[in-house]
Protein backbone atom coordinates (compact mmCIF):
# COMPACT_ATOMS: atom_id res chain seq x y z
CA UNK A 1 0.00 0.00 0.00
CA UNK A 2 2.67 2.52 0.98
CA UNK A 3 4.56 1.79 -2.99
CA UNK A 4 0.98 2.67 -4.41
CA UNK A 5 0.75 6.34 -2.20
CA UNK A 6 3.99 7.03 -3.24
CA UNK A 7 3.27 6.83 -6.47
CA UNK A 8 -0.05 8.73 -6.36
CA UNK A 9 2.27 11.04 -4.77
CA UNK A 10 4.74 11.21 -7.04
CA UNK A 11 1.81 11.77 -9.64
CA UNK A 12 0.34 14.66 -8.06
CA UNK A 13 3.63 16.65 -8.04
CA UNK A 14 3.41 15.74 -11.43
CA UNK A 15 0.22 16.76 -11.96
CA UNK A 16 0.66 19.73 -10.05
CA UNK A 17 4.05 20.86 -12.13
CA UNK A 18 2.21 20.37 -15.49
CA UNK A 19 -0.32 22.32 -14.43
CA UNK A 20 1.86 25.31 -13.15
CA UNK A 21 3.50 25.18 -16.59
CA UNK A 22 0.60 25.43 -18.54
CA UNK A 23 -0.85 27.94 -16.24
CA UNK A 24 2.47 30.42 -15.25
CA UNK A 25 5.55 29.61 -16.72
CA UNK A 26 6.78 26.90 -19.55
CA UNK A 27 9.88 26.45 -17.01
CA UNK A 28 7.77 24.39 -15.18
CA UNK A 29 8.14 21.79 -17.82
CA UNK A 30 11.69 21.20 -16.61
CA UNK A 31 10.12 19.78 -13.31
CA UNK A 32 6.88 18.10 -15.01
CA UNK A 33 8.58 16.43 -17.45
CA UNK A 34 10.82 13.97 -15.30
CA UNK A 35 8.04 13.85 -13.00
CA UNK A 36 5.79 12.54 -15.38
CA UNK A 37 8.49 9.92 -16.92
CA UNK A 38 8.84 8.88 -13.41
CA UNK A 39 5.46 8.19 -12.69
CA UNK A 40 4.90 6.17 -15.90
CA UNK A 41 8.12 4.30 -15.13
CA UNK A 42 7.00 3.56 -11.81
CA UNK A 43 3.51 2.83 -13.43
CA UNK A 44 5.09 0.19 -15.17
CA UNK A 45 6.99 -1.47 -12.55
CA UNK A 46 3.79 -2.04 -10.51
CA UNK A 47 2.16 -3.81 -13.03
CA UNK A 48 5.09 -5.55 -14.94
CA UNK A 49 5.38 -9.40 -13.96
CA UNK A 50 9.20 -9.84 -15.10
CA UNK A 51 10.92 -8.34 -12.14
CA UNK A 52 9.88 -9.49 -8.24
CA UNK A 53 12.27 -6.42 -7.03
CA UNK A 54 10.44 -3.83 -9.11
CA UNK A 55 7.19 -4.93 -8.31
CA UNK A 56 7.87 -4.20 -4.78
CA UNK A 57 10.18 -1.30 -5.18
CA UNK A 58 9.16 0.79 -8.01
CA UNK A 59 11.95 2.96 -9.61
CA UNK A 60 14.37 2.29 -6.51
CA UNK A 61 14.38 -1.42 -7.86
CA UNK A 62 16.25 -0.10 -11.00
CA UNK A 63 19.31 0.72 -8.60
CA UNK A 64 20.24 -2.72 -8.19
CA UNK A 65 20.41 -3.57 -11.81
CA UNK A 66 22.33 0.02 -12.48
CA UNK A 67 25.21 -1.94 -10.33
CA UNK A 68 24.61 -5.19 -11.81
CA UNK A 69 25.33 -3.16 -15.32
CA UNK A 70 28.96 -1.97 -13.34
CA UNK A 71 30.24 -5.81 -12.41
CA UNK A 72 31.31 -7.28 -11.09
CA UNK A 73 33.40 -4.96 -9.01
CA UNK A 74 30.20 -3.42 -7.47
CA UNK A 75 28.10 -6.40 -7.82
CA UNK A 76 30.26 -8.40 -6.34
CA UNK A 77 30.97 -6.23 -3.29
CA UNK A 78 27.14 -5.48 -3.06
CA UNK A 79 25.08 -7.84 -4.13
CA UNK A 80 26.86 -11.19 -4.30
CA UNK A 81 26.61 -12.46 -0.99
CA UNK A 82 25.22 -15.77 0.59
CA UNK A 83 23.28 -16.09 3.46
CA UNK A 84 25.52 -15.73 6.29
CA UNK A 85 27.46 -13.29 4.54
CA UNK A 86 30.49 -15.13 2.46
CA UNK A 87 31.16 -14.19 -0.96
CA UNK A 88 29.09 -16.71 -3.15
CA UNK A 89 30.51 -17.19 -6.65
CA UNK A 90 29.52 -14.40 -9.29
CA UNK A 91 30.18 -16.24 -11.94
CA UNK A 92 27.83 -19.35 -10.92
CA UNK A 93 24.70 -17.09 -10.20
CA UNK A 94 24.85 -15.08 -13.03
CA UNK A 95 24.91 -18.14 -14.83
CA UNK A 96 21.82 -19.25 -12.87
CA UNK A 97 20.38 -16.13 -13.98
CA UNK A 98 20.62 -16.26 -17.61
CA UNK A 99 19.90 -20.07 -17.71
CA UNK A 100 16.56 -19.26 -15.93
CA UNK A 101 15.67 -16.48 -18.44
CA UNK A 102 16.77 -18.36 -21.41
CA UNK A 103 19.26 -15.88 -21.89
CA UNK A 104 22.82 -18.62 -21.34
CA UNK A 105 25.61 -17.71 -23.88
CA UNK A 106 29.46 -18.33 -23.97
CA UNK A 107 31.49 -15.53 -23.00
CA UNK A 108 34.81 -15.12 -24.42
CA UNK A 109 38.19 -14.05 -22.85
CA UNK A 110 38.45 -17.21 -21.48
CA UNK A 111 38.59 -18.62 -17.46
CA UNK A 112 38.63 -16.31 -14.42
CA UNK A 113 39.31 -19.20 -12.36
CA UNK A 114 42.68 -19.73 -10.86
CA UNK A 115 43.14 -22.83 -12.40
CA UNK A 116 46.29 -23.89 -10.47
CA UNK A 117 45.03 -23.01 -6.79
CA UNK A 118 45.22 -26.31 -4.70
CA UNK A 119 42.03 -28.08 -4.35
CA UNK A 120 40.98 -26.73 -8.52
CA UNK A 121 39.43 -29.86 -9.92
CA UNK A 122 39.17 -30.90 -13.73
CA UNK A 123 36.86 -33.19 -15.90
CA UNK A 124 38.85 -34.78 -18.19
CA UNK A 125 37.89 -34.12 -21.85
CA UNK A 126 38.41 -37.45 -24.24
CA UNK A 127 39.83 -37.48 -27.65
CA UNK A 128 37.04 -39.23 -28.80
CA UNK A 129 34.06 -37.64 -27.54
CA UNK A 130 30.49 -38.92 -27.77
CA UNK A 131 27.67 -37.73 -29.46
CA UNK A 132 25.21 -35.59 -27.06
CA UNK A 133 21.90 -37.24 -25.54
CA UNK A 134 18.86 -35.70 -26.62
CA UNK A 135 16.97 -37.60 -24.10
CA UNK A 136 18.09 -36.87 -20.63
CA UNK A 137 18.35 -40.69 -18.54
CA UNK A 138 16.77 -41.02 -15.73
CA UNK A 139 17.51 -42.85 -12.75
CA UNK A 140 15.05 -45.62 -11.47
CA UNK A 141 14.01 -45.67 -7.44
CA UNK A 142 13.00 -48.92 -5.60
CA UNK A 143 14.56 -51.52 -4.18
CA UNK A 144 12.91 -54.93 -4.28
CA UNK A 145 10.43 -54.17 -1.52
CA UNK A 146 9.21 -51.31 -3.29
CA UNK A 147 5.86 -51.86 -5.44
CA UNK A 148 5.55 -48.23 -6.82
CA UNK A 149 8.93 -47.49 -8.25
CA UNK A 150 9.88 -43.85 -9.67
CA UNK A 151 12.29 -42.61 -12.22
CA UNK A 152 13.91 -39.47 -10.93
CA UNK A 153 15.18 -36.48 -13.44
CA UNK A 154 19.05 -35.86 -12.49
CA UNK A 155 18.32 -32.46 -11.43
CA UNK A 156 15.46 -31.74 -8.88
CA UNK A 157 14.08 -29.13 -6.84
CA UNK A 158 16.00 -29.88 -3.45
CA UNK A 159 13.75 -29.45 0.23
CA UNK A 160 12.53 -26.06 1.13
CA UNK A 161 9.80 -25.92 3.20
CA UNK A 162 6.38 -23.80 2.90
CA UNK A 163 6.54 -21.42 5.87
CA UNK A 164 10.31 -20.60 4.73
CA UNK A 165 9.22 -20.13 1.00
CA UNK A 166 6.06 -17.97 0.14
CA UNK A 167 3.14 -19.56 -1.01
CA UNK A 168 3.51 -18.24 -4.41
CA UNK A 169 7.21 -19.20 -4.28
CA UNK A 170 6.41 -22.94 -3.95
CA UNK A 171 3.73 -22.59 -6.43
CA UNK A 172 6.55 -21.32 -9.19
CA UNK A 173 9.03 -24.27 -7.91
CA UNK A 174 5.97 -26.99 -8.38
CA UNK A 175 4.45 -25.84 -11.77
CA UNK A 176 8.16 -25.66 -12.96
CA UNK A 177 8.82 -29.37 -11.91
CA UNK A 178 5.40 -29.87 -13.62
CA UNK A 179 6.21 -28.51 -16.82
CA UNK A 180 9.63 -30.18 -16.99
CA UNK A 181 9.10 -33.47 -15.46
CA UNK A 182 11.56 -33.33 -12.75
CA UNK A 183 10.97 -33.71 -8.69
CA UNK A 184 10.35 -30.89 -6.02
CA UNK A 185 10.87 -32.08 -2.31
CA UNK A 186 8.52 -30.21 -0.06
CA UNK A 187 10.85 -29.65 3.09
CA UNK A 188 9.94 -30.72 6.26
CA UNK A 189 7.05 -28.30 6.54
CA UNK A 190 4.33 -30.32 5.52
CA UNK A 191 1.77 -30.94 2.14
CA UNK A 192 0.33 -27.56 1.49
CA UNK A 193 -2.17 -26.50 -1.35
CA UNK A 194 0.59 -24.58 -3.18
CA UNK A 195 2.74 -27.67 -3.23
CA UNK A 196 -0.13 -29.83 -4.52
CA UNK A 197 -2.51 -27.62 -6.45
CA UNK A 198 -0.22 -27.26 -9.43
CA UNK A 199 0.41 -31.34 -9.72
CA UNK A 200 4.22 -31.54 -10.00
CA UNK A 201 6.12 -34.83 -8.56
CA UNK A 202 6.49 -34.50 -4.74
CA UNK A 203 8.91 -36.16 -2.41
CA UNK A 204 7.23 -35.28 0.99
CA UNK A 205 9.63 -34.83 3.52
CA UNK A 206 8.86 -35.49 6.98
CA UNK A 207 11.05 -34.00 9.87
CA UNK A 208 11.11 -34.67 13.48
CA UNK A 209 8.24 -32.23 14.08
CA UNK A 210 6.33 -34.41 11.69
CA UNK A 211 4.59 -31.98 10.22
CA UNK A 212 1.47 -32.71 8.36
CA UNK A 213 1.38 -36.41 9.92
CA UNK A 214 1.90 -34.79 13.93
CA UNK A 215 -0.42 -36.32 17.32
CA UNK A 216 -1.34 -33.58 19.54
CA UNK A 217 1.93 -34.46 21.52
CA UNK A 218 4.37 -34.45 18.49
CA UNK A 219 4.33 -37.84 17.91
CA UNK A 220 3.95 -39.61 14.19
CA UNK A 221 0.37 -40.33 13.49
CA UNK A 222 0.72 -43.19 11.16
CA UNK A 223 -2.89 -42.40 9.95
CA UNK A 224 -2.42 -38.70 8.63
CA UNK A 225 1.10 -40.28 7.24
CA UNK A 226 -0.86 -43.37 5.41
CA UNK A 227 -3.85 -40.72 4.14
CA UNK A 228 -1.32 -38.38 2.40
CA UNK A 229 1.30 -40.68 1.25
CA UNK A 230 -1.07 -42.26 -1.13
CA UNK A 231 -2.29 -38.60 -2.79
CA UNK A 232 -1.07 -39.08 -6.33
CA UNK A 233 1.24 -36.53 -6.63
CA UNK A 234 3.18 -37.69 -3.65
CA UNK A 235 5.78 -40.09 -5.46
CA UNK A 236 8.54 -40.44 -2.78
CA UNK A 237 9.01 -40.17 0.70
CA UNK A 238 12.29 -39.27 3.01
CA UNK A 239 12.60 -39.25 6.40
CA UNK A 240 14.94 -36.41 7.46
CA UNK A 241 17.54 -37.51 9.81
CA UNK A 242 19.71 -34.19 9.75
CA UNK A 243 20.35 -30.96 7.54
CA UNK A 244 23.55 -30.26 5.66
CA UNK A 245 23.91 -26.26 7.47
CA UNK A 246 22.76 -27.52 11.15
CA UNK A 247 23.26 -31.36 11.39
CA UNK A 248 22.44 -32.13 14.85
CA UNK A 249 19.83 -29.14 16.36
CA UNK A 250 15.62 -28.43 15.26
CA UNK A 251 14.62 -25.25 13.39
CA UNK A 252 12.60 -22.85 15.18
CA UNK A 253 9.57 -21.34 14.01
CA UNK A 254 8.59 -17.97 15.36
CA UNK A 255 5.42 -17.77 16.70
CA UNK A 256 4.70 -14.55 14.66
CA UNK A 257 4.63 -16.27 11.31
CA UNK A 258 2.19 -19.09 12.70
CA UNK A 259 -0.54 -17.96 11.09
CA UNK A 260 -3.57 -19.85 10.76
CA UNK A 261 -2.65 -21.27 7.15
CA UNK A 262 0.80 -22.30 8.13
CA UNK A 263 -0.79 -23.96 11.45
CA UNK A 264 -3.11 -25.86 9.31
CA UNK A 265 -0.62 -26.98 7.00
CA UNK A 266 1.68 -28.66 9.80
CA UNK A 267 -0.57 -29.46 12.46
CA UNK A 268 0.51 -26.97 15.03
CA UNK A 269 -1.23 -24.62 17.15
CA UNK A 270 -1.89 -21.06 15.40
CA UNK A 271 0.70 -17.91 16.84
CA UNK A 272 3.05 -20.03 19.41
CA UNK A 273 6.87 -20.80 18.30
CA UNK A 274 6.87 -24.10 16.59
CA UNK A 275 10.46 -25.77 17.83
CA UNK A 276 11.36 -29.21 15.70
CA UNK A 277 13.24 -31.11 18.23
CA UNK A 278 17.16 -32.58 17.33
CA UNK A 279 15.86 -36.37 17.19
CA UNK A 280 13.78 -38.41 15.88
CA UNK A 281 10.68 -40.11 18.51
CA UNK A 282 10.35 -43.11 15.93
CA UNK A 283 13.59 -44.79 16.75
CA UNK A 284 16.72 -44.48 18.71
CA UNK A 285 18.70 -47.35 17.59
CA UNK A 286 19.86 -48.39 13.77
CA UNK A 287 17.54 -51.13 13.45
CA UNK A 288 15.00 -49.44 14.76
CA UNK A 289 15.80 -46.95 11.45
CA UNK A 290 15.80 -49.33 9.16
CA UNK A 291 12.30 -51.13 10.86
CA UNK A 292 10.75 -47.49 10.65
CA UNK A 293 11.71 -47.01 6.84
CA UNK A 294 10.26 -50.27 5.94
CA UNK A 295 6.87 -49.62 7.98
CA UNK A 296 6.98 -45.85 6.07
CA UNK A 297 6.67 -47.92 3.03
CA UNK A 298 4.00 -50.21 3.56
CA UNK A 299 1.89 -47.00 5.27
CA UNK A 300 2.91 -45.50 2.10
CA UNK A 301 1.28 -48.33 -0.26
CA UNK A 302 4.60 -49.45 -1.54
CA UNK A 303 6.17 -46.01 -3.50
CA UNK A 304 10.04 -45.18 -2.35
CA UNK A 305 10.66 -44.78 1.01
CA UNK A 306 14.69 -42.79 2.12
CA UNK A 307 15.73 -40.77 4.21
CA UNK A 308 18.25 -37.87 3.96
CA UNK A 309 21.16 -36.90 6.60
CA UNK A 310 24.58 -34.98 6.72
CA UNK A 311 26.89 -37.66 7.05
CA UNK A 312 29.21 -37.28 10.41
CA UNK A 313 30.66 -40.55 12.12
CA UNK A 314 31.44 -43.60 9.10
CA UNK A 315 31.06 -45.96 11.85
CA UNK A 316 27.18 -45.13 12.88
CA UNK A 317 26.57 -45.45 9.26
CA UNK A 318 27.99 -48.76 9.03
CA UNK A 319 26.15 -49.25 11.66
CA UNK A 320 22.97 -49.00 9.55
CA UNK A 321 24.11 -50.82 6.43
CA UNK A 322 24.79 -53.79 9.11
CA UNK A 323 21.16 -53.63 10.28
CA UNK A 324 19.94 -53.60 6.87
CA UNK A 325 21.68 -57.09 6.00
CA UNK A 326 20.01 -58.24 9.31
CA UNK A 327 16.99 -57.13 8.84
CA UNK A 328 17.22 -58.01 4.76
CA UNK A 329 15.09 -55.03 4.10
CA UNK A 330 16.66 -51.26 2.95
CA UNK A 331 15.67 -47.95 2.08
CA UNK A 332 15.04 -47.38 -1.72
CA UNK A 333 17.11 -44.37 -1.60
CA UNK A 334 19.65 -41.93 0.41
CA UNK A 335 19.90 -38.03 0.01
CA UNK A 336 23.65 -37.04 1.15
CA UNK A 337 23.05 -33.26 2.27
CA UNK A 338 26.38 -31.55 2.19
CA UNK A 339 27.54 -28.93 5.11
CA UNK A 340 28.32 -26.68 2.61
CA UNK A 341 24.21 -26.41 2.28
CA UNK A 342 22.61 -22.83 2.58
CA UNK A 343 19.84 -22.32 4.96
CA UNK A 344 18.64 -18.64 6.41
CA UNK A 345 18.12 -20.23 9.93
CA UNK A 346 21.24 -21.85 10.68
CA UNK A 347 23.76 -20.88 13.28
CA UNK A 348 27.25 -19.93 11.76
CA UNK A 349 29.36 -21.91 13.82
CA UNK A 350 27.04 -25.03 12.75
CA UNK A 351 27.48 -24.07 9.17
CA UNK A 352 30.99 -23.86 9.31
CA UNK A 353 32.12 -26.70 11.55
CA UNK A 354 29.65 -29.61 11.78
CA UNK A 355 29.19 -32.37 9.09
CA UNK A 356 31.23 -33.62 5.82
CA UNK A 357 31.32 -31.44 3.02
CA UNK A 358 29.32 -32.88 0.00
CA UNK A 359 32.43 -34.63 -1.73
CA UNK A 360 33.10 -36.74 1.54
CA UNK A 361 29.73 -37.78 2.55
CA UNK A 362 28.93 -39.15 -0.91
CA UNK A 363 32.23 -40.94 -1.49
CA UNK A 364 31.39 -42.55 2.39
CA UNK A 365 27.84 -43.47 1.90
CA UNK A 366 28.67 -44.78 -1.69
CA UNK A 367 31.52 -46.56 -0.32
CA UNK A 368 29.88 -48.19 2.57
CA UNK A 369 26.87 -49.30 0.37
CA UNK A 370 29.38 -50.74 -1.89
CA UNK A 371 31.19 -52.63 0.62
CA UNK A 372 28.37 -54.26 1.82
CA UNK A 373 26.75 -55.46 -1.01
CA UNK A 374 23.28 -53.20 -1.09
CA UNK A 375 24.61 -50.55 -3.46
CA UNK A 376 22.45 -51.68 -6.52
CA UNK A 377 19.27 -51.72 -4.46
CA UNK A 378 19.57 -47.87 -2.88
CA UNK A 379 19.92 -45.11 -4.86
CA UNK A 380 22.32 -41.73 -3.60
CA UNK A 381 20.92 -38.27 -4.12
CA UNK A 382 23.05 -35.47 -3.75
CA UNK A 383 22.30 -32.09 -2.24
CA UNK A 384 24.77 -29.29 -1.92
CA UNK A 385 25.12 -26.48 -4.05
CA UNK A 386 24.33 -28.01 -7.43
CA UNK A 387 24.04 -25.04 -9.80
CA UNK A 388 25.95 -25.78 -12.77
CA UNK A 389 26.30 -29.46 -15.23
CA UNK A 390 29.12 -29.09 -14.18
CA UNK A 391 28.82 -29.81 -10.52
CA UNK A 392 26.22 -32.55 -11.15
CA UNK A 393 28.74 -34.63 -13.11
CA UNK A 394 31.28 -34.14 -10.09
CA UNK A 395 28.41 -35.62 -7.86
CA UNK A 396 27.69 -38.16 -10.29
CA UNK A 397 31.23 -39.36 -10.07
CA UNK A 398 31.79 -38.87 -6.49
CA UNK A 399 28.83 -41.41 -5.95
CA UNK A 400 25.13 -40.16 -6.60
CA UNK A 401 22.94 -41.52 -8.82
CA UNK A 402 20.87 -37.85 -8.80
CA UNK A 403 20.99 -34.49 -7.43
CA UNK A 404 18.78 -31.85 -6.20
CA UNK A 405 19.57 -27.98 -6.24
CA UNK A 406 17.98 -25.64 -3.30
CA UNK A 407 19.63 -22.19 -3.51
CA UNK A 408 20.14 -22.09 -7.62
CA UNK A 409 16.27 -22.90 -7.60
CA UNK A 410 15.57 -19.83 -5.68
CA UNK A 411 17.96 -17.84 -7.91
CA UNK A 412 15.60 -19.07 -10.94
CA UNK A 413 12.61 -17.49 -8.54
CA UNK A 414 13.78 -14.91 -8.17
CA UNK A 415 16.29 -14.50 -4.63
CA UNK A 416 18.73 -11.51 -4.95
CA UNK A 417 20.40 -13.12 -1.83
CA UNK A 418 19.21 -9.96 0.36
CA UNK A 419 20.25 -12.00 3.78
CA UNK A 420 16.70 -11.17 4.96
CA UNK A 421 15.50 -15.08 5.02
CA UNK A 422 14.68 -14.49 8.88
CA UNK A 423 13.14 -11.20 9.01
CA UNK A 424 10.02 -12.26 7.16
CA UNK A 425 11.26 -8.79 4.46
CA UNK A 426 12.12 -10.53 1.80
CA UNK A 427 12.61 -8.00 -0.96
CA UNK A 428 11.70 -9.91 -3.85
CA UNK A 429 8.59 -12.23 -2.05
CA UNK A 430 10.85 -15.33 -2.11
CA UNK A 431 11.04 -16.25 1.46
CA UNK A 432 8.60 -14.22 3.18
CA UNK A 433 4.81 -15.03 4.63
CA UNK A 434 4.07 -11.43 3.90
CA UNK A 435 1.28 -11.42 1.42
CA UNK A 436 1.98 -7.61 0.37
CA UNK A 437 5.71 -8.84 -1.05
CA UNK A 438 5.08 -12.10 -2.24
CA UNK A 439 2.50 -11.36 -4.78
CA UNK A 440 5.76 -9.94 -6.57
CA UNK A 441 6.50 -13.11 -7.61
CA UNK A 442 4.27 -13.76 -10.38
CA UNK A 443 3.84 -17.50 -10.90
CA UNK A 444 3.37 -18.28 -14.53
CA UNK A 445 7.12 -16.29 -15.34
CA UNK A 446 8.82 -17.88 -12.41
CA UNK A 447 7.81 -20.88 -13.41
CA UNK A 448 9.16 -21.09 -16.49
CA UNK A 449 12.06 -20.04 -15.44
CA UNK A 450 12.34 -22.62 -13.11
CA UNK A 451 12.07 -24.88 -15.69
CA UNK A 452 14.47 -23.32 -18.00
CA UNK A 453 16.86 -23.88 -15.77
CA UNK A 454 16.96 -26.91 -14.96
CA UNK A 455 16.88 -28.28 -18.54
CA UNK A 456 19.72 -26.25 -19.38
CA UNK A 457 21.54 -27.44 -16.71
CA UNK A 458 21.01 -31.13 -17.22
CA UNK A 459 21.48 -30.24 -21.00
CA UNK A 460 25.10 -28.70 -19.71
CA UNK A 461 26.15 -31.59 -17.49
CA UNK A 462 24.86 -34.03 -20.90
CA UNK A 463 27.20 -31.52 -23.22
CA UNK A 464 30.12 -32.42 -20.43
CA UNK A 465 29.92 -36.16 -20.51
CA UNK A 466 29.74 -36.40 -23.46
CA UNK A 467 32.90 -34.25 -24.26
CA UNK A 468 34.74 -37.13 -21.88
CA UNK A 469 33.32 -39.87 -23.87
CA UNK A 470 30.68 -40.74 -21.76
CA UNK A 471 27.15 -41.43 -22.92
CA UNK A 472 25.56 -42.25 -19.64
CA UNK A 473 26.00 -41.76 -16.54
CA UNK A 474 27.07 -45.15 -15.30
CA UNK A 475 29.92 -44.91 -17.44
CA UNK A 476 31.82 -42.01 -15.61
CA UNK A 477 34.64 -43.60 -13.35
CA UNK A 478 36.66 -41.40 -10.42
CA UNK A 479 39.58 -41.54 -12.72
CA UNK A 480 37.86 -38.87 -14.81
CA UNK A 481 37.71 -36.43 -11.94
CA UNK A 482 41.65 -34.37 -11.25
CA UNK A 483 42.46 -32.35 -8.03
CA UNK A 484 45.24 -30.01 -7.94
CA UNK A 485 47.03 -31.40 -4.47
CA UNK A 486 49.51 -28.47 -4.93
CA UNK A 487 50.77 -25.87 -7.62
CA UNK A 488 53.12 -28.82 -9.27
CA UNK A 489 50.90 -31.99 -8.40
CA UNK A 490 47.61 -33.00 -9.79
CA UNK A 491 45.68 -36.69 -8.70
CA UNK A 492 43.29 -38.23 -10.16
CA UNK A 493 39.81 -39.14 -7.43
CA UNK A 494 40.93 -42.96 -8.12
CA UNK A 495 44.03 -42.07 -7.01
CA UNK A 496 43.19 -39.72 -3.95
CA UNK A 497 40.31 -41.93 -2.43
CA UNK A 498 40.13 -45.32 -1.21
CA UNK A 499 37.23 -47.04 -3.28
CA UNK A 500 35.89 -50.15 -2.27
CA UNK A 501 34.36 -53.41 -4.26
CA UNK A 502 31.10 -55.08 -4.17
CA UNK A 503 30.87 -56.74 -0.68
CA UNK A 504 34.52 -56.28 0.37
CA UNK A 505 33.30 -55.14 3.58
CA UNK A 506 31.87 -58.47 4.20
CA UNK A 507 34.51 -60.85 2.76
CA UNK A 508 38.17 -58.93 3.45
CA UNK A 509 38.19 -55.63 4.98
CA UNK A 510 40.93 -52.66 4.25
CA UNK A 511 42.77 -51.71 6.84
CA UNK A 512 41.38 -48.10 6.77
CA UNK A 513 37.72 -49.23 6.93
CA UNK A 514 38.35 -51.97 9.63
CA UNK A 515 37.83 -50.05 13.04
CA UNK A 516 35.02 -48.43 11.82
CA UNK A 517 33.62 -51.72 10.65
CA UNK A 518 34.28 -53.53 13.70
CA UNK A 519 32.60 -51.35 16.48
CA UNK A 520 29.69 -50.40 13.98
CA UNK A 521 26.52 -52.03 16.26
CA UNK A 522 23.12 -52.57 14.82
CA UNK A 523 21.39 -51.60 17.69
CA UNK A 524 23.31 -48.58 19.17
CA UNK A 525 23.97 -45.42 17.59
CA UNK A 526 27.75 -45.62 19.49
CA UNK A 527 30.90 -42.59 18.49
Amino acid sequence: MLKILLVALLAALAAGAAAAAVLTSPWWWLAAGPLILLVLVASYDLVQRRHSILRNYPLLGHLRFAMEALRPELQQYFIERNYDGRPFDRDTRSLVYERAKGTDAEEPFGSELDLYRPGSEYLTPSMAPRPVRTDPPRVRIGGPDCTRPYDMALLNVSAMSFGSLSGNAVLALNTGARRGGFAHDTGEGGLSEYHLRPGGDLVWEIGTGYFGCRTQDGGFDERQFAEKATYEQVKCVSLKISQGAKPGIGGVLPGAKVNAEIAQVRGVPQGKSVISPPYHRVYSTPRELVRFLARMRELADGKPVGFKLCVGSRREFLAVCKAMLEEGTTPDFIIVDGAEGGTGAAPLEFADNVGLPLSDGLMTVHNALVGVGLRDRIRVGASGKVATGSDLVKRLLQGADYTNAARAMMFAVGCIQAQRCHTNTCPVGVATQDDRRARAVDVADKSQRVERFQEATVKSALQIMASMGVDDPSALRPHMLLQRVDPHTVRSYAELHEWLTPGQLLASVPEDWAFDWEAADPDRFSR
